[in-house]
């Protein structure tokens, strides 16, 4: 039974992926801190701290299918010490010439923060792979929408005519900044831990930083150079990014909420067989992606917010920080892999009502070039203001504008401020953006 929505057998794949939840489950957490343990004891093999054969025992004992979870969580709480049960649990079966050559000079730390680094290294896989999947279904909806016009809004109203090709270029652009992010900041984030109590490494002797980076290497994580037991900076960064991307994803996912609503109709998410948008009011066709990309967006800011604020950690250690960590990253990581995966599919799906979108673009919303015109008549300011009178008296008695515009002495008869919807150069910006987005992803 789980107190935790997020676990729940009914509502679980909201909150989380199986790959990442497979990255978070305690048995393979704690296999992994026994992966570390192992990497530990063969790099100080190799610097003659211990004997290789300690080491080689280490390496193939250290399998949870050979220790007993509950044992191992009797003894953190008897004990009170975070990784101690498992040092219990491991030296049971180990022979005791073994025991002393376990987990010499390091502390939970470098161990917690080591499997934080190789959980990461999965997790970014899983969002980088959903988010190339977005940025490639958005570039198509932008090529295939390149010339469609539809009324661009700012305030929520109609402003001026864009094309949704370019809205969903902007779409595919932000997503590959975040992979530009991501691909440039993964040497910082990807880097293993060993430090000991302090993080001086004197448990290492002095071959300490050659310890480090042997360890390092044997789990495939770069050497930090140093320790960065209360630099958290790496932690909150990473929170940051993802907060981004999901930010960026509810926006998208925001776009489609209001552009779904029947009197728009210019969007609508994909329904597969089987969906029921209300027991009681048959009709509804909800846009359920698009929403809960809001609602992970808002959950992901507010773990970030704790990861964000464990950079004030105190001296050389302070667990305030990196134990709140444990919550709230892997709720960041959880909610922002199922938004990539969602929106990947709300991408993948859209429907684009190009008849709604034109019929939607009235043609108030050619002010712009109306303004343009008679700004060359009398001057940018009495234009403005002439027009703006205008058009509200237009719009009052259900006017088109160019008969608002005669009817206000500003048109001569037969001439039309704005015959056709001017996107301007939204085409250009299209092209720039799908040719800049093929290069990166063919590099």
């Amino acid at each position: 039974m789980s107190a935790r929505i997020a676990d729940s057998a009914m509502y679980g794949h909201l909150w989380g992926t199986p790959a990442v939840r497979a990255v978070f489950d305690e048995r393979a957490r704690l296999q992994s801190w026994l992966d570390v343990l192992g990497a530990l004891a063969r790099a100080q093999a190799a610097e003659g701290i211990v004997p290789a054969e300690a080491a080689q025992v280490i390496t193939a004992r250290a399998r949870m299918d050979a220790l007993d979870l509950d044992v191992i969580a009797a003894e953190t709480r008897a004990s009170g010490h975070s990784t101690l049960g498992l040092i219990r649990a491991l030296r049971a079966v180990l022979p005791p010439d073994v025991h002393a050559h376990l987990y010499v000079g390091a502390t939970v730390q470098d161990l917690t923060d080591t499997w934080t680094a190789l959980a990461l290294r999965t997790v970014l896989a899983e969002v980088r792979r959903d988010l190339l999947r977005c940025e490639e279904f958005a570039l198509q909806l932008a090529v295939r929408h390149r010339d469609t016009l539809m009324a661009g809004r700012t305030h929520g109203q109609p402003g001026a005519p864009i094309t949704f090709g370019w809205k969903a270029a902007s779409w595919a652009e932000e997503i590959r900044r975040h992979l530009d992010r991501m691909r440039e900041s993964e040497p910082r984030w990807l880097v293993g831990q060993l430090g000991g109590g302090v993080g001086s490494l004197a448990g290492q002797g002095p071959r300490g930083p050659a310890v480090r980076a042997r360890f390092c290497a044997e789990l495939g994580l770069a050497d930090p150079g140093m320790t960065w037991l209360t630099a958290r900076d790496r932690i909150a960064e990473i929170g940051a990014v993802l907060a981004m991307v999901c930010g960026t994803l509810a926006r998208i996912g925001n776009e489609v909420y209001e552009l779904q609503r029947p009197e728009l109709g210019e969007l609508r998410e994909a329904v597969p067989a089987g969906t029921v948008g209300s027991i009681t009011m048959p009709h509804k066709r909800n846009p359920e992606r698009s929403e809960h990309l809001d609602t992970l967006a808002r959950l992901v800011r507010a773990s970030s917010g704790v990861l964000l604020e464990g950079m004030t950690g105190g001296h050389e250690r302070d667990g305030r920080s990196w134990k709140a960590e444990w919550v709230a990253l892997p709720e960041v990581c959880l909610l922002t892999a199922t938004a990539c995966a969602l929106a990947a599919d709300l991408l993948a799906g859209l429907e684009v009502d190009t008849e709604a979108m034109r019929r939607n673009l009235d043609d108030y919303t050619g002010s712009e070039q109306a303004l343009a015109v008679l700004t060359a008549r009398l001057g940018r300011h009495d234009a403005r203001e002439a027009l703006q009178t205008a058009l509200a008296a237009g719009r009052q008695t259900g006017r088109t504008m160019a008969e608002a515009l005669r009817d206000a002495g500003l048109l001569d008869r037969g001439e039309d401020a704005a015959p056709d919807p001017d996107p301007g150069a939204c085409g250009e910006m299209v092209d720039l953006v799908v040719a800049r987005a093929r290069t990166e992803r063919a590099r």
